[in-house]
């Protein structure tokens, strides 16, 4: 933002966000000196923008209440970064209106644009493809969403009506500490008051959640991402493995897998690798995969699993077909 009527442009738009804005935080956002901020002050009031000004230690710079703003302008970078945000965040499954809402967003902004740049950007939407599938998943409700995002602000418990993955449904308490997108779904972790312990709740199946009287306090160094995919590598499967990796460290292994795949601890010899799942032949992949020597702790059924695919594996190195 190096032209002056970028930075005139900045300001329209800083004030916009409504309230009283000091001269010195306008200049600081800006990265101009207050006299030059009063300059461009005073170029939009010359345009016709009616801009309050208020002297003393709150004063500042402020919109008159009631000015309807003139239509959306936007520069090129920040039309395609806005719909191609919005094509972005419908694919990994980020956006929680349907795609029909997702739709009409895009052809408003589409509609404020240059005749040649909406071609552009149509052109762009047309051909750009994806290599990554789109995620199907079932968004959760804006309105569920935006609720804990604000209890999970003001520290505020909310009162949620949850269904479980065995399709039972409840009434809870929740104090959000935090919310976190991971593939493809939207989860908050928290006090959950019917437990008396933190846990984790996936939005899409939250029907309805509302602000109750109360506060709390987030415990101290809590990490709402580190939780997650904590508990989501916990989530109850069919099998459980717990191997030894020699010679290795946590670090390394992380690389490979993430922490909502396994529970990692390290140990004097290696790693302890804790693994859930559906197929124990899908566990002896993962240790064949990571690549170094290991130890079977439990279950006995996953060392025929290994074994079965050492001779596969040994039968195709062999194999002249």
């Amino acid at each position: 933002m190096t032209r002056p009527t970028a930075r005139v442009l900045a300001l329209l738009e800083l004030l916009q966000n409504g309230g009283t804005h000091t001269v010195s935080t306008l200049a600081g956002r800006l990265g101009v000196d207050e006299r030059t901020l009063r300059r461009y002050a005073q170029h939009l009031t010359d345009l016709g923008i009616p801009i309050e000004s208020r002297r003393g230690r709150y004063g500042g710079y402020r919109l008159m209440p009631g000015y309807k703003l003139p239509p959306l302008m936007l520069t090129d970078d920040e039309a395609v970064a806005v719909v191609l945000g919005l094509v972005a965040g419908r694919r990994a499954g980020l956006v929680t209106a349907a795609g029909a809402a997702v739709d009409s967003a895009s052809a408003k902004v589409r509609r404020v644009l240059p005749e040649a740049l909406g071609r552009r950007l149509d052109a762009l939407l047309s051909s750009a493809a994806f290599t990554a599938p789109a995620w199907q998943t079932s968004p959760p409700g804006t309105a569920v969403l935006l609720v804990l995002a604000d209890a999970a602000r003001r520290h505020q418990p909310v009162a949620i009506t949850y269904t479980s993955w065995r399709g039972s449904a409840s009434e809870r308490r929740v104090e959000p500490y935090g919310l976190v997108f991971h593939s493809g779904r939207w989860y908050v972790t928290g006090l959950d008051s019917l437990r008396g312990e933190v846990r984790t709740f996936r939005l899409d199946r939250i029907a309805a959640a509302e602000l109750v009287p109360g506060s709390f306090e987030v415990p101290a160094d809590f990490d709402p991402t580190a939780r997650v995919l904590a508990g989501l590598a916990d989530v109850a499967y069919p099998y459980e493995a717990s191997v030894l990796l020699l010679g290795t460290t946590v670090a390394e292994v992380r690389e490979k897998l993430p922490a909502g795949v396994a529970t990692l601890t390290g140990t004097e010899d290696g790693v302890r690798l804790l693994l859930r799942a559906n197929r124990l032949e899908w566990v002896a992949g993962v240790l064949a995969w990571l690549g170094c020597d290991f130890a079977i702790e439990y279950p006995d059924e996953l060392r025929a699993e290994v074994v079965r695919l050492a001779e596969r594996l040994t039968e195709g190195a062999h194999s002249s077909r």
